[in-house]
């Protein structure tokens, strides 16, 4: 999509609580300048999955025209995340035969195709396949084998399914509401693009974003996905709880978590009241805040108990060395970052979007990392593509020297592995032009 000659990238993050729409430019140096947000709250879902059509069609049109409106643009494609607890991941190995002296392109699809044959149920479909590392000739922890001389080559992917239901609900809703989707994106790791440093992929980090429905895990070393997991619980959990525990009305205990929120006791005054609306036209009541925080720290470490024990389970919490990052809307809950750090005893930090010109004093915040992790996303497929284009054209100069290699599914590919071998690509074919 452009805009005055300039490539235009829209996130959609389509959540349990609210629908978010970002419109960002890409400039000539690859920079994102957010140019449109629009927000909308989110009716038709129910823990990252589709319950009514009509409403979550109304919410994402709400949403893109209040973007297109700001950025001044008609908006047609969108980059979607998804996320629930119907989402699951599997890790997976692929092993081929190098068919030259070198491992070529050709080969490295080949074994993320191997790496993708295995049995996955008909009600599944594959959203995204991340490889972790390669191994060439039992040489281990190689990011890039294009061009090493070896005869057999090897990969450990990620392998992230989606419900086939799920996942089809959404593309179905944002074409109902007129617009195309160009790549349906796992939220945690849109998440991680836009809040995780480099530093922190490398030496072990785990990712929690506190969505609406669900806490959306993701794991990185080495700077590659490990394991992604979800927590069936979120904000609205909280939410709900307030509502039963103050006897108010839902809207009116969104506000007061967002406003009067506390994760940990120990941070709140013994003098300190809240206002709590009521209910059948009832005069409001003053609370002790400790009574709105008896209500939240146990459910936060709930949340944060199950995301413990996740790591533990999966065999990656001695692995997270440089600790949590959490992000999300939940995540801006006052003593989030200390009852976690007690909870898993590592360092705790809150993840903001990062990377980003334009607007950023209004998506400076966790509840947008998300939306800005699509535009990162998007801007890295589009750059790929790009590559990918521009090395056929060169082809059709040589093409007895390139015919060998074959185009790489760049819709598979969060991390940027392929942007690489595009690059290289592109590199190769100028030579030979």
């Amino acid at each position: 999509m452009e805009q005055n000659g300039a490539e235009l990238i829209v996130g959609l993050d389509i959540g349990t609580t609210k629908v978010c729409a970002v419109v960002a430019e890409v400039s000539q140096d690859r920079q994102l300048k957010i140019i449109g947000i629009g927000d909308s709250e989110s009716k038709g879902l129910r823990k990252g999955m589709v319950v009514n059509i009509e409403d979550t069609v109304r919410s994402i049109r709400q949403a893109v025209d209040a973007a297109g409106q700001m950025a001044g643009c008609n908006i047609a494609s969108v980059f979607v995340g998804i996320a629930g607890g119907h989402i699951m991941g599997i890790n997976s190995h692929g092993v081929i035969a190098v068919q030259s002296k070198e491992v070529t392109a050709s080969d490295v699809a080949r074994v993320l195709e191997a790496a993708r044959t295995v049995a996955i149920p008909s009600d599944r479909e594959v959203i995204h396949t991340l490889p972790q590392e390669f191994i060439v000739d039992s040489q281990r922890g190689i990011v890039d084998p294009i061009g090493m001389a070896g005869v057999r080559l090897e990969v450990n992917v990620h392998i992230v399914t989606a419900a086939v239901s799920g996942a089809q609900n959404i593309i179905n809703c944002c074409n109902r509401a007129g617009l195309h989707v160009e790549d349906i994106v796992l939220e945690s790791l849109a998440s991680a693009k836009a809040v995780l440093t480099d530093e922190e992929r490398e030496i072990g980090v785990a990712l929690v974003d506190l969505g609406g429905g669900t806490s959306d895990i993701a794991i990185y070393e080495n700077n590659a996905i490990k394991h992604t997991a979800v927590v069936p619980l979120g904000g609205s959990t909280l939410t709900n709880d307030i509502a039963f525990g103050l006897r108010t009305p839902t809207k009116s205990a969104e506000r007061i978590k967002i406003k009067y929120g506390c994760s940990l006791r120990d941070l709140v005054q013994m003098d300190e009241t809240i206002e709590v609306p009521s209910v059948g036209g009832r005069p409001p009541q003053k609370l002790s805040r400790l009574s709105l925080t008896d209500i939240c720290e146990p459910r936060m470490e709930e949340i944060f108990t199950f995301v413990d024990r996740t790591l533990v389970n999966t065999g990656c919490k001695d692995r997270i060395r440089a600790g949590v990052v959490l992000t999300g809307g939940a995540a801006l809950i006052e003593g989030g970052v200390e009852l976690g750090e007690q909870v898993f005893n590592v360092p705790v930090r809150l993840g903001y979007p990062t990377n980003v010109k334009g607007l950023t004093d209004v998506v400076n915040n966790p509840k947008f990392a998300t939306a800005v992790g699509l535009l990162h996303y998007g801007a890295e497929k589009k750059l790929a593509q790009q590559a990918l284009n521009e090395g056929a054209q060169s082809s059709q100069a040589a093409p007895a020297e390139v015919e060998d290699h074959e185009p790489i599914d760049n819709a598979q590919d969060p991390d940027g592995l392929f942007s690489r071998l595009m690059r290289r690509m592109r590199r190769w074919f100028q030579d030979i032009a």
